[in-house]
């Protein structure tokens, strides 16, 4: 069987208080891997858990050659798998990179997980069991997660209670304790999401994926597009920086020969000093190849960050993560592969 957190709350109300508070502690502070280890619990108590609340995440992981990135693909009750990614930056700071969906309906054209289709939302328990499951291998090798993402498989805005529910469980105290601006959500663009978050009492960051400068060439390779065009989406960005006062992360993938001329770093750059006045800055992300694209070379990346950074955008950069385990943004599929998990 698969943990099922979604279960714990129902099986503990009605509970004295403080027995919760140990169950919850087993989960999530002690990283218990067996309800036998919850030895303050009575046994009674143990043996129902253990039916109804297994605390196994079955997974099947994927290391890189330099072990900075480890790919697992986690198997769900219902035989679903989803994958979600530990990037080791630097010592104490560990990213977890989660899913949201299993699979994803808006098809982007550089993205392998729209190729697999979309099978389901993922629960609250089944997307807090990614960020449970990094924090299990972490601690048994003197370590935590520091950040965690939603920007695996799927869109987070079209899960979006589950999703912040999520996000309040990892970040509670009684929960795994990361804090609310160590967490992200990433969005293709989808304004309802982006306009319930402004209105969250939770701090947690805002990423938009945005990968072109005009329609035109966002729609040909974000479909997601046509519904959520650049106006709308950047106007929503604007209203959230407004409300919050938070910086907002503009993502954009470099694909050789499509996005990445200087022209298309001028008009990006115009683009965002109309739209967002504030509190924004790009993040450049280098494309790890899914057989439709290629990575934009060095020399054309070097050039497109001078332009942004010469009209006064504030630019970073994501170099390839987990290409080589097929890990790296846009690879993700839950399906099992020769040669990989």
């Amino acid at each position: 069987m698969t943990l099922c957190l979604d279960r714990l709350e129902e099986i503990l109300a009605g509970r004295p208080a403080y027995r919760a508070r140990q169950a919850r502690a087993a989960v999530f502070h002690r990283l218990c891997r067996s309800w036998e280890e919850a030895t303050d619990l009575p046994a009674d108590l143990r043996k129902l858990l253990a039916r109804q609340v297994p605390l196994e995440i079955p997974a099947r992981l994927a290391r890189s050659e330099g072990g900075d990135t480890v790919r697992a693909a986690i198997r769900l009750a219902d035989g679903e798998t989803v994958e979600t990614v530990l990037m080791r930056h630097r010592p104490g700071r560990n990213t977890v990179c989660v899913s949201s969906q299993a699979g994803c309906p808006l098809g982007c054209e550089f993205c392998l997980t729209g190729d697999r289709g979309f099978a389901r939302n993922l629960t609250l328990g089944e997307i807090a069991a990614q960020a449970l499951f990094w924090s299990r291998y972490l601690r048994d090798r003197s370590a935590r997660v520091s950040n965690l993402v939603f920007m695996g498989m799927g869109e987070p805005f079209l899960n979006y209670d589950e999703v912040l529910a999520a996000a309040r469980m990892i970040n509670a105290p009684e929960g795994l304790g990361i804090g609310a601006r160590r967490i992200s959500i990433s969005t293709a663009g989808v304004t309802e999401g982006i306009d319930r978050l402004a209105g969250e009492d939770l701090q947690i960051n805002l990423s938009i994926s945005l990968h072109a400068p005009d329609n035109r060439l966002r729609s040909r390779l974000m479909p997601v597009n046509d519904a959520y065009p650049l106006e709308a989406v950047l106007g929503a960005a604007a209203g959230y920086i407004e409300k919050t006062g938070r910086r907002v992360m503009v993502e954009y993938l470099l694909l050789a020969g499509v996005n990445d001329s200087p022209a298309a770093a001028e008009s990006l750059a115009a683009l965002l000093r109309q739209r967002l006045d504030r509190l924004y800055f790009v993040n450049l992300i280098s494309y790890s190849r899914t057989g439709k694209y290629r990575p934009s070379p060095e020399p054309a990346v070097r050039k497109f960050a001078r332009i942004l950074e010469g009209e006064g955008i504030t630019v970073t950069r994501r170099y390839r993560f987990g290409g080589g385990i097929s890990a790296a943004c846009g690879q993700l599929t839950g399906k099992e592969r020769p040669g990989g998990i």
